[in-house]
């Protein structure tokens, strides 16, 4: 057992979800779990995950100065790192921030980084650096900003990483991931995700007992897979609702119709509500009161069409939904200390609704819910589309959402999408889109001047959403991507390629 101390890290339960890919069973903690808390689970290993606070600030989360000396190993990571440094009298302040990939110059490996080159492709996200420390603390590592980016204290079995050796872009991170967690600490292969659908299906059986779950889809991987769940536990029991906030994507609805033909889901309800959306939507250019916007009117719509459906079927008593683990932690739901990057419609859906709610998926990062729907029977076609935000094509138009701004983007974006697939990069990308900017610029076309948007082209590469690379995508593909967008899509004069990672940027525009 590796215990997890949460420290509000965005990254937190990925790194308890990389020790598992080890095979060795671990658990997340609050930050403020007491040393007896954590003594009395016998964990072989603890580590300290990073944070959005500084650790010199008043009310910086911290825990019990004795969690050092439970005699095992401890792992600090970015702010762990900075904790442990703090806690054994060293100064951390604030110096030049590093984001995103950075080279780590290793001096020597020592047990913590045991089989690295001299040069190490690393992922940082931190504004405090380690600026001093006491002598018996080793440095293993440097960058060109960070002096002390990952150091060792064997004798007092601590460790620490400035940077995320969690994340996948940190080309060896699970290499130092195995040496803390297997070398260092010594524990033990015993976790498997072995029969996972089995599990899940029993779990649901036994909640859901004689009712019925009601669940909102949108024919999304997420949804589609909890779905399929759903209905393999409790059969005609399950009615789905699809509401149609007239920001889907081209042809959608038809998609969306073939998807849940396949499964034989008898009670599939369509809501068209994109009047009502666009209605409340004109003028607003704020992006969480967009959302905000879409959020209270899918739950109104939602809520009116449930109340139809229960009243013909009153044994519905379970609101389903295919909620995953990055929704939950970017809306700051664990642990209480995580910093808000953007608010779910999905994940306060339930605050409206009078149904317990069931999440199968919500320990389940995207990957994850990939391995399980395969399980399941779904086709790849199905499971490795790519993602598609709750709020549409909303948080794709930078400003207000018009009717024409939504029909510039969803044409782009097809165009992007239909190339990317005739070329072979679909499956590639882990998600790509196109986003409108509402800039106007000079353009020419057909020897007249033209005055219009701007089309912003965003795919990147990732494993589970939580950091993300921009895709090389070939020059002739976007050229070809550029030239149709431009031909087609009336109002369009410039294509811009996004090549931000995240982070800092997020994959999203808004």
């Amino acid at each position: 057992m590796i215990i997890v101390l949460n420290f509000g890290g965005q990254y937190c339960h990925l790194i308890c979800r990389r020790i598992r890919e080890l095979g060795v069973s671990a658990e997340i903690l609050p930050f403020s779990a007491s040393p007896d808390e954590v003594r009395r689970r016998r964990p072989q290993g603890i580590i300290f995950s990073g944070g959005p606070s500084s650790v010199y600030e008043q009310n910086a989360p911290m825990c019990d100065r004795n969690m050092l000396n439970l005699g095992v190993p401890v792992l600090g990571i970015c702010y762990g790192l900075q904790l442990i440094a703090k806690m054994s009298k060293g100064v951390v302040k604030q110096k030049r921030r590093e984001y995103g990939k950075n080279i780590l110059a290793v001096k020597e490996t020592g047990k913590l980084l045991k089989g690295l080159k001299k040069k190490e492709q690393v992922w940082a996200s931190h504004g405090d650096s380690v600026i001093s420390l006491p002598k018996e603390f080793r440095i293993l590592g440097s960058t060109a900003n960070c002096k002390f980016a990952a150091f060792e204290n064997a004798a007092l079995k601590l460790y620490g990483v400035q940077f995320h050796p969690e994340v996948s872009h940190t080309t060896h991170g699970m290499e130092i991931l195995e040496n803390f967690a297997i070398s260092i600490c010594g524990a033990g292969k015993d976790w498997n995700v072995k029969n996972l659908d089995r599990n899940l299906i029993a779990e649901i059986k036994k909640e859901v007992g004689s009712g019925s779950v009601l669940m909102a889809t949108s024919g999304g991987v997420d949804s589609t897979v909890a779905s399929v769940l759903f209905h393999k536990a409790i059969g005609d029991r399950l009615f789905c609702i699809f509401v149609d906030h007239g920001l889907i994507r081209k042809n959608e609805l038809e998609d969306v119709k073939g998807i849940y033909g396949r499964f034989r889901l008898k009670h599939l309800f369509f809501v068209d509500a994109s009047d009502k959306f666009l209605g409340r939507l004109k003028g607003v250019t704020d992006p969480e009161k967009k959302r905000d916007i879409i959020g209270k009117t899918f739950i109104e719509v939602f809520d009116a069409k449930a109340r139809e459906i229960e009243d013909k079927f009153p044994a519905i008593k379970f609101l389903g939904q295919g909620t995953i683990y990055p929704d939950r932690i970017e809306s700051a739901q664990p642990g209480g200390q995580a910093s808000k990057i953007k608010s779910h419609h999905n994940v306060s859906l339930p605050e409206k609704m009078k149904l317990k709610v069931i999440e199968p998926l919500k320990e389940l990062y995207k990957d994850e819910v990939r391995v399980l729907g395969k399980s399941l029977g779904i086709p790849n076609e199905i499971l490795y589309r790519h993602p598609f935000p709750g709020p549409g094509l909303a948080i794709r138009i930078l400003g207000e959402v018009t009717p024409d701004r939504i029909g510039m983007v969803r044409e782009a974006d097809y165009i992007f999408i239909e190339e990317l697939k005739k070329s072979k990069m679909y499956g590639k990308i882990w998600q790509a889109f196109a986003a409108l900017v509402p800039v106007r610029t000079v353009g020419v076309m057909g020897d007249s001047r033209t005055y219009d948007y701007i089309i912003v082209l965003r795919a990147v590469t990732s494993r589970d959403a939580m950091t993300a690379d921009w895709a090389r995508i070939p020059d002739e593909v976007l050229e070809r991507i550029s030239n149709r967008i431009i031909s087609e899509v009336k109002g369009v004069n410039r294509v811009f390629y996004d090549i931000s990672q995240k982070p800092p940027a997020t994959i999203e525009y808004e």
